[in-house]
């Protein structure tokens, strides 16, 4: 299978935040910028692999700044890493009234029967997009130890960060 780059997964997605994404405060539902990611998401990792693709994990999400009513939020994904089946995909947040803020979901290619499919390898090529791939397997590695998936002993990545 021929390796990709991360901008061959390019998805942008643009919304504008209305009464029905508010919450009382007049602020976007954190549910609502949730499932917009994992759209964007799920279409970026569909355009790395071409195949039907699940959510398989979502990393640590902190919403920072709150996004108010009328905000324009734009999402660009890409994917950072690609495993035997999984890719990792990163998601920027730009808001219109500079608030940013990232989130990385895991998708996982599966065939019609939901079981995991091979997908490309990715090839980075800016500084942004080598730094996620280095960082992808140590984010995965203890991603897997948290779903008791792997033995701390064998998260040989995350063990050289500490010795």
């Amino acid at each position: 299978m021929k390796s990709k780059t991360p901008s061959d997964s390019l998805a942008i997605s643009t919304h504008h935040v209305l009464p029905n994404d508010t919450n009382n405060l007049k602020n976007l539902f954190g549910g609502r910028l949730l499932e917009w990611m994992d759209v964007i998401a799920a279409i970026s990792a569909h355009r790395h692999c071409r195949r039907v693709v699940v959510t398989a994990t979502v990393n640590h999400v902190a919403f920072h700044h709150p996004i108010p009513y009328a905000s324009i939020v734009t999402l660009e994904a890409k994917v950072s890493r690609a495993f035997s089946s999984s890719m990792e995909v990163f998601i920027d947040v730009f808001v219109e009234d500079p608030v940013s803020g990232e989130t990385i979901y895991t998708f996982v290619a599966v065939d019609q029967n939901g079981q995991p499919l091979p997908v490309p390898s990715i090839e980075p090529v800016t500084e942004l997009e080598k730094e996620r791939y280095d960082g992808a397997l140590r984010r995965r590695q203890l991603a897997l130890i948290l779903a008791g998936k792997m033995k701390p002993a064998d998260a040989t990545e995350l063990k050289a960060l500490f010795m």
